[in-house]
Parts: structure tokens; C-alpha cells; sequence
């Protein structure tokens, strides 16, 4: 363990964003338990903050702390040590993992935080984790090229190129993204085939790309929404169950059910593009 932290933690410039990432679970477990306690009435534990009868929701403080931690990097970016800019990340992570646990919140514009929208703020923490542990582990996004070849390189022709494949990159992401496939996109990122299958694969039914694409084609539509059925159920199950895991008493009969209600609620035919909209094209 030590030798993995000193050789691919330190040595590689890696330990601010391992403080992000601890800070970050850290912040969001305290913050899941202790809504548990104030929800359960517990006598011990502390209630709401609520000076002159006036909630304040922990997104407030998150808001507080990143901008804190945010302005000191910053400040000490230039003669900062490593041990300074650790522990100012840990704080900015403390700060988020505050903020991305109200994510619904914000979102919303209202308190969906036990509610099934409430869920969307346990899904935004699942995105952050993932992406700041692959990149802890040294993933580096393939569909964006590497900053350090670009300037390593004067060549003016090859920056063009390089840049291009970055532009064609988010724009393989984009497609993925407007298709519906929100996790396929974040990950080919990194793994560039998995953009190019999400891409060419049909969009889900729900999402912008079926509204722009699939309005005036049926049997596609039909498609897409027999795969959503089939082959989302299991993953939905599976990702209620972790949530309510996370954010409260997991029940498997209360995971069937409410994989049924979502399936009824989401996997609709999307509605007609507005008036001048994207036209026809193919899948």
C-alpha cells in the first residue's frame, strides 16, 4: 500500500486528487447519516440548521467551503506546497460531495430529497466518484487529446490535427449523450470504441435524438422502446437498490416496484420535435 501511494500517488502528482476523493466520501457519508438520524427524530443527534425557524440546507455550506477552498488553490497555485494543495482539495471535495448530495435540489428548484427525484443527487455523486477514481488510477479521456502533446508539438499541422480529433471526439460524445446514454458517454471518454458503439447503436426512447430521429420512423421507435423494456429492467432494479442503499432502507420488493413505476413513467415514445427543429435522419 505504501509503495502504491509514494510510486503512483505521490510520485506522479496524484495526492490532491486522492485528498478530493476521500474528502469527498467522507463529506457525503457523514451528511447521508445524518439526515438519517435528523429523519429518524434521534434525541443525540443534532437537528436542522435553522436559525429564526429558517432551514438552511447543507448546499449552502457546500457552496461555502468550495468557494473557500476554490479561491485558496488558486492564491497558492504558484509557491503552494503539495501538502497545501492536498488539504485545500480535500476541503473543495468536502464542499462538493455538500453540494452534489442536494443536486436534486438545485435541479428541481424544490426539496425532492426523499422523494424518487431525490434520486438524481445519489446518481450526480455516483458520476463524480467514478470519474475522479479513474482518474486517480491514471485514465486519461482517449477522445480528448492530451494537452501535453499538443504543446510538445509546433508543429502547426499537427496541432490542427490534434485538435480536430478532440472536436470529433465531443462530438461522438455529444451523439452518445443525446441518444440518452449518459453513462456510456462518460466512460468513452476514456474508451473511445465504447463512444463510437454508443453512437451507432439506437438511441433510447425518451432522449432528444429519438424526438429528432425517430418521429416520422415506427418500427425503430418500437425497437427502442422493446430494448428499453428488455434490457434496462435488471440495471434499473440494480441502481434503485444502491440508492436506496445509500439513502435509505433498501427493499427488493420496493426496487421491483419502483422499476415498473420508472419504466411506465420513462420509457415513452418521445414527443414531436418543436417547430424548427432538427430534421430527419438516420439512427
Amino acid at each position: 500500500m505504501r509503495h502504491w501511494l509514494d510510486d503512483e500517488i505521490i510520485a506522479r502528482g496524484r495526492l490532491p486528487l486522492l485528498a478530493f476523493l476521500l474528502g469527498f466520501l467522507a463529506a457525503f457519508l457523514f451528511i447521508r447519516f445524518s439526515v438519517r438520524m435528523i429523519r429518524a427524530k434521534v434525541r443525540w443527534w443534532p437537528g436542522n440548521v435553522a436559525p429564526g425557524g429558517q432551514h438552511i440546507h447543507h448546499v449552502v455550506f457546500g457552496v461555502v467551503t468550495m468557494v473557500i477552498a476554490g479561491v485558496a488553490l488558486i492564491a497558492t497555485y504558484q509557491d503552494g506546497t503539495t501538502t497545501t494543495g492536498a488539504v485545500l482539495a480535500a476541503c473543495f471535495g468536502v464542499g462538493a460531495a455538500l453540494v452534489l448530495d442536494e443536486f436534486a435540489l438545485i435541479f428541481y428548484l424544490k426539496d425532492v430529497y426523499w422523494s424518487e427525484q431525490g434520486r438524481a443527487s445519489v446518481d450526480a455523486v455516483f458520476v463524480a466518484v467514478a470519474v475522479t477514481g479513474l482518474l486517480l488510477l491514471g485514465a486519461r479521456p482517449d477522445a480528448i487529446v492530451n494537452p501535453e502533446d499538443f504543446r510538445d508539438n509546433p508543429n502547426p499541422w499537427v496541432r490542427a490535427v490534434l485538435v480536430l480529433l478532440t472536436l470529433l471526439g465531443l462530438a461522438v460524445a455529444a451523439v452518445v449523450i443525446a441518444k440518452g446514454k449518459i453513462w456510456t458517454g462518460l466512460f468513452g471518454l476514456f474508451f473511445f470504441p465504447m463512444l463510437l458503439v454508443g453512437a451507432l447503436r439506437l438511441s433510447r426512447p425518451g432522449a432528444p435524438w429519438a424526438r429528432w430521429r425517430y418521429r416520422d420512423k415506427p418500427k425503430k421507435m418500437i425497437r427502442a422502446l422493446d430494448r428499453e423494456r428488455r434490457y434496462r429492467r435488471p440495471l434499473i432494479r440494480t441502481k434503485i437498490y444502491i440508492q436506496d442503499l445509500v439513502a435509505g432502507k433498501p427493499s427488493v420488493e420496493h426496487a421491483v416496484a419502483a422499476t415498473e413505476a420508472e419504466l411506465d413513467r420513462t420509457v415513452q415514445p418521445a414527443p414531436p420535435a418543436p417547430s424548427g427543429g432538427r430534421g430527419r435522419g438516420r439512427s
